[in-house]
């Protein structure tokens, strides 16, 4: 008897009148994404972009979530797969081709990482009503690499966008709403209808007027943003060379919680000769007009050497 086969994600599209409508597919895997998934959704982008009779374009997933994320094996690790965007594509995050199309995107259940990344890489979100949002990389030791560094500022602002960037908490679509992540929350079950109605009456707009609006609003924020792209390289670099980063993966391939390695080698060497003498370790200070009175002398003790006990082992010089 044959072993059944996994099902394999993949990104399809449908067409209903100019609304070309771009379906995740990938329930079993909570719609994660794989590499090749990544260049479907790319190739469906530029076939938004390059057709004509497609004004408008509509994204949404399977299943009762929106996606948990990528197959993080698959990009990461001995085992990754290339997944470079290809010249003349589309990129699915917009940070180097983008989408001269409106995008509207409908999310439900859970939406994480990328899933908010890709959601603000377009122009309008529907969600349903039980959706669970976070930006949870930096619980992984990384960082967003898909524009949610930036794209959160715009839409929320910097408190908020701070907030949950360095919670990296879950957070439900009421709040999405209230800080302007989405611009509607709908019943579950009615957010991709409801996606698909927005996107007909943008299509029943003049198509010239809709990409020139979107091309000259963009224009606004592009040089804010371009330097905000330019930037993650760097990022890439600091956090893909890092401890935190390889334990991160990791402890995901494991299915467990990831530990946390704070600081390089080199950094912690340092630390610790900056450390004090752990334990019941016993600091003594000479106090002169040019020091500073320790903390646990009085001022009639101040002008000798005195004993200061640390109890706190992390206490650093």
């Amino acid at each position: 008897m044959s072993e059944a086969k996994a099902p394999v994600g993949q990104i399809r599209t449908e067409v209903r009148g100019h609304v070309l409508k771009i379906i995740i597919d990938n329930p079993a895997k909570k719609n994660s994404f794989s590499p090749q998934m990544m260049f479907q959704m790319s190739d469906a982008l530029t076939l938004l972009d390059n057709t004509d009779e497609y004004w408008v374009g509509v994204v949404c997933a399977e299943g009762g979530d929106f996606t948990a994320g990528l197959d993080m094996p698959k990009f990461f690790g001995p085992k990754a797969e290339n997944w470079d965007l290809r010249d003349g594509t589309i990129d699915v995050f917009a940070l180097a081709n983008r989408c001269r199309k409106p995008i509207v995107t409908a999310v439900q259940g859970i939406v994480y990482t990328i899933g908010i990344e890709m959601m603000l890489a377009g122009d309008i979100v529907i969600a349903a009503d039980d959706c669970r949002f976070c930006q949870m990389e930096s619980k992984r030791g990384i960082a967003p690499f898909g524009g949610a560094h930036f794209r959160f500022l715009t839409r929320a602002g910097w408190g908020d966008a701070m907030y949950h960037l360095f919670l990296c908490d879950e957070f439900t679509s009421e709040r999405a709403y209230k800080i302007g992540l989405v611009q509607e929350v709908v019943p579950a079950g009615q957010h991709i209808e409801r996606a698909m109605q927005v996107a007909e009456t943008i299509a029943k707009n003049a198509p010239i007027g809709i990409q020139v609006t979107k091309e000259a609003a963009l224009k606004f924020i592009e040089s804010g943003e371009g330097a905000a792209v330019d930037y993650i390289p760097k990022i890439k670099d600091r956090f893909f060379n890092s401890e935190d980063f390889k334990e991160g993966i990791q402890s995901f391939v494991e299915r467990r919680a990831g530990g946390r390695r704070l600081y390089s080698e080199n950094q912690r060497s340092r630390l610790q000769q900056r450390r004090f003498q752990r334990g019941n370790s016993v600091i003594c200070r000479a106090a002169s007009s040019r020091v500073p009175r320790p903390i646990g002398l009085s001022a009639q003790n101040a002008g000798v050497v005195q004993p200061l006990r640390i109890k706190d082992q992390t206490w650093v010089a």
